[in-house]
């Protein structure tokens, strides 16, 4: 088996009295795509750049693609590429100018530089705007500026930190398109996101809640695995079923859906299906209830705590 892209022990950063990542532990396989999911200040960020160097650990060991982190910082700088969550090339260059600085910065030489600026242009749907400012382009295109830039060194690790949470539902479709093209090519990964649909497309995913890591493993199996029973109830007054879930000791979060709700209820509870429906004729509720398989979003919840009236139906709040 071969060695790990990440391998994180105990890796944890204080800021002052705040801890922001607390012990996280994990590995990182080679040529996969690995996500981030949690709540607003759950540790993501923080992660990401004790990862990269720019941050140092107030504990705990991490290496990365073999090196010690931060000790080898400046050796990895050619082997990582780093995209921001917003835009931070240059607006007042052209996009033929932005990637011809990068490229600068990390020493490509001119004929080298000129032909993978070639290739990235044409791999992006860029070539047509060479010349454009960077500042006069959509969030779609700057989002796919960005991705040529942090690429055109070929880095063996690819860290995004939210890198689509400013564009459109199409440009996001297609920037997830390239990175599975990166990893066919031996890119391997790591990218935080706040959408459900997204993380369910990485190989393997990070669930951080208060800086700690509360669920890890493949979204399919993290389905299987949740710490919860997951029902659905149809009822014709919506209102009134959820008043009669409400409060119930073996109920951790219910959420609406249309004429439907859909409820987490406590894994070691007997017949669920029963008790609810039991439930409901005390209270004079007409409802048909259903034991469903869990959703990813299921997972976030369970594992964070998060209720899951404050959460989208695919969405969770960026952090």
């Amino acid at each position: 088996m071969s060695e790990p892209a990440i391998s994180a022990r105990d890796l944890t950063r204080r800021f002052g009295k705040l801890t922001a990542v607390d012990h996280v532990t994990l590995d990182i396989p080679r040529a996969r795509i690995y996500g981030f999911l949690g709540p607003n200040g759950s540790g993501k960020s923080t992660t990401i750049r004790m990862l990269c160097g720019l941050l140092r650990p107030t504990s705990g060991e991490c290496t990365v693609l073999g090196h010690p982190v931060p000790r080898d910082a400046e050796k990895l700088r050619h082997k990582i590429g780093y995209m921001t969550q917003r835009f931070s090339l240059w607006e007042d260059l052209t996009v033929g100018e932005n990637l011809d600085f990068i490229g600068r910065i990390f020493g490509l030489e001119k004929t080298e530089r000129v032909a993978r600026i070639e290739q990235r242009l044409q791999k992006y749907r860029l070539d047509d705007r060479r010349d454009q400012r960077a500042g006069t382009m959509s969030g779609g295109q700057k989002q796919r500026l960005a991705l040529a830039a942090a690429t055109l060194h070929n880095p063996e690790l690819l860290l995004l930190d939210e890198p689509t949470s400013a564009v459109d539902p199409q440009s996001r479709r297609d920037f997830w398109e390239s990175l599975f093209e990166l990893v066919d090519l031996g890119t391997t990964i790591l990218v935080s996101t706040h959408y459900m649909d997204e993380a369910e497309r990485c190989h393997g995913l990070a669930i951080l809640d208060n800086g700690k890591l509360v669920a890890e493993g493949a979204p399919r199996e993290l389905m299987d695995r949740i710490d919860a029973i997951v029902i659905e109830i149809e009822a014709e007054d919506v209102r009134a079923a959820r008043h009669a879930l409400d409060g119930q000791p073996f109920v951790q979060s219910v959420a609406q859906l249309g004429n439907r709700l859909h409820a987490l209820l406590a894994r070691d509870l007997s017949e669920p299906e029963r008790r609810v429906r039991e439930l409901f004729q005390q209270q004079g509720v007409q409802a048909s209830v259903e034991r469903v398989r869990a959703s990813l979003e299921d997972v976030f919840v369970a594992a964070t705590g998060f209720r899951r009236n404050h959460v989208s139906e695919r969405q969770v709040a960026a952090g």
